[in-house]
């Protein structure tokens, strides 16, 4: 190695960012061993700290696999359980933040609250009705209907739609993403956002701290400023063991216009576009709405936008002048964009998935990258399956993370003694985040099977209701099903006892993984 890419790396902000939270650590411990005089003292302080910490844990709101994954480490070491829960333990932004970013909801109510269609559902079935009526209330997205959809099965598929329909852009593009690498896929999208900004086009980014942590430079939205694209960064990471560090905007949201969006897993990298090889080949999936879905996906934005920048948007200036053309052809379909954010205590990407487990009279096929079920979606998917519904998940045969790997397979033996159906996909990892249930329902976005995404993250997805985007998300499962492993409770027990106690003791600290 030159000395150049030395210097770089000793210099890199990753390498920084490790160095400070080490140094943090190390004075922790050495304010112990200072006052190891007082050692009673100080134990008795700590243990007091401690049971304060677990009496609070147990009587606040909140996933009950949250809890045990605190309590354990905080009673099994009192002394730094209780500080370090303190530090770290919590699911909110501070409360300056909060009280800043609650607004999000309030102003999405007051642009898309009048808006309840949920009744048009009536003849496709009260589930459908009720399920509409939830993510109006908690959502916060009406149901619409004129709106063109595309499923895309690869992001290799979706690169160059999405070229396209970005270079159309006449007023306004707005990118949200939670990482961004460049790369052929960047570069390309980066090309035509300075072309569009010199044609007076208002062009938006933004952009997660921690999920560009490895990939852009810490000042990177200054760099996007001088070329004329307006950059916010969410949730700046500061190396400090604080709370704030949990939330993060794992969204994946590309408007043009306010008649066309696109959502789903892929970020702005050139992995999703498998133009280079990461962990084999890599499969995850988008959707494009173009007409009245794609108007809650501009509010998205635009309220994500006033929360990390302190700006006041008119909406009303962005609403779509126009719809494209093929917006009238989706006049019998109907979508329903939404949100989620770890501010309401409103789990919105959990319940998702439950009512369409639970609602399931055929088959839910499910792709997820983790599988890291709490108890509610366990005890649903083993309910269905048990039913007689057929449930099937697939999940990636190369891993992006094996320790997170080790816990997805850890939670396969009571999944599969229930009867659902589990599959590997062999060529790669799956990032897709897609259910599809009886030929009637479905749910593309950015929603993972894990705490983080459930209960942690702002995210966002487009629920589908009698839209034939839901078959083409059907015939994708059973594609990528076809170039996949079926995993067997033999397979998923057929381990070493040292393995065993591994996802054993992963399953206990699952949430906060």
């Amino acid at each position: 190695m030159n000395r150049k890419k030395l210097l770089s790396l000793l210099f890199h902000r990753t390498v920084l960012v490790a160095l400070l939270l080490l140094i943090q650590v190390g004075m922790l411990a050495a304010m112990v061993l200072r006052f190891s005089d007082y050692f009673a003292q100080f134990y008795l302080a700590c243990v007091g700290i401690s049971l304060l910490a677990v009496l609070h844990i147990i009587n606040k709101k909140g996933d009950p696999g949250y809890k045990i994954a605190w309590i354990v480490p905080i009673l099994l070491v009192p002394v730094f359980g209780g500080l370090v829960y303190l530090l770290c333990g919590g699911n909110g932004l501070s409360k300056g933040v909060r009280r800043k970013m609650e607004g999000m909801d309030r102003r999405m109510l007051e642009v898309l609250g009048p808006d309840r269609r949920a009744e048009e559902l009536s003849s496709m079935g009260q589930d459908a009705v009720n399920q509409s009526r939830y993510l109006e209330e908690y959502g916060r997205c009406p149901l619409c209907t004129n709106t063109w959809t595309k499923y895309f099965p690869l992001g290799d598929d979706v690169f160059q739609p999405m070229l396209e329909e970005l270079r159309k852009a006449e007023k306004y593009i707005f990118l949200e993403y939670f990482i961004i690498t460049p790369g052929k896929f960047w570069n390309a999208v980066l090309e035509i956002l300075e072309e569009k900004v010199c044609q007076g086009v208002d062009v938006r980014v933004i952009y997660d701290d921690v999920g560009c942590l490895y990939t852009l430079p810490k000042d990177y939205y200054k760099e996007l400023e001088e070329k004329g694209i307006r950059c916010r960064v969410f949730n700046r990471f500061v190396p400090v063991l604080s709370v704030r560090l949990n939330n993060r905007d794992h969204r994946k949201i590309c408007v043009v216009d306010g008649h066309t969006a696109f959502t789903g897993g892929i970020n702005l990298a050139d992995e999703y576009i498998n133009a280079v090889e990461k962990y084999g080949h890599w499969k995850d999936s988008a959707i494009l709405l173009k007409g009245e879905g794609a108007w809650p996906m501009t509010v998205l934005f635009l309220t994500m936008w006033e929360n990390v920048s302190g700006e006041t948007e008119n909406f009303d200036a962005y609403r779509p002048e126009k719809q494209s053309p093929e917006a009238t052809q989706g006049a019998a379909r109907w979508v329903q964009p939404y949100a989620d954010s770890p501010l309401d205590d409103e789990p919105v990407g959990e319940t998702v998935y439950l009512n369409l487990i639970t609602k399931a009279k055929k088959y839910v096929y499910i792709m997820t990258p983790y599988l890291i079920v709490n108890n509610s979606l366990n005890a649903a998917l083993c309910a269905a399956a048990k039913s007689g519904v057929d449930v099937r998940i697939l999940t990636p045969h190369i891993p992006d993370k094996k320790t997170v790997f080790e816990l997805t397979r850890a939670h396969y033996p009571p999944l599969l003694e229930a009867g659902v159906r589990i599959y590997e996909y062999t060529p790669g990892f799956v990032h897709s985040k897609c259910f599809a249930v009886d030929d009637l329902f479905a749910t593309v976005g950015s929603v993972n099977l894990d705490y983080r995404s459930m209960f942690l993250h702002f995210e966002d997805g487009v629920w589908l209701c009698g839209d034939p985007t839901v078959l083409a998300v059907k015939e994708d499962f059973l594609t990528t099903q076809g170039k996949s492993q079926e995993i067997t409770l033999k397979d998923a027990e057929s381990r070493s006892f040292p393995r065993q106690l591994l996802r054993a003791v992963l399953r206990m600290f699952a949430p906060l993984m």
